[in-house]
């Protein structure tokens, strides 16, 4: 799907994560239930094991984002620093 999805937008695609997710979100716009559950089973373990993973991270991600984890805080700070 992947190798496809590249091909229809590669002329197209700058690199930017803000344009995959357009284009991911374009793509799975219209799939039912049965279609994600239907391209998750037709993955091999090894992908459906990233595919866990990556979203997994995402969320943990975010979720420390939202708690403010890896941030600076001082009281006079104009801007939030992230650590890395």
């Amino acid at each position: 799907m992947i190798d496809d999805v590249y091909e229809m937008y590669r002329n197209h695609l700058t690199g930017d994560e803000e344009d995959i997710l357009i284009i991911i979100y374009g793509v799975l716009d219209g799939f039912k239930t049965e279609d994600l559950v239907k391209l998750f089973q037709d993955l091999n373990y090894e992908e459906k094991f990233e595919m866990t993973v990556l979203y997994l991270y995402e969320k943990l991600r975010l979720k420390m984002a939202e708690e403010g984890i890896g941030h600076i805080g001082y009281g006079d700070d104009q801007g939030n620093n992230i650590l890395h």
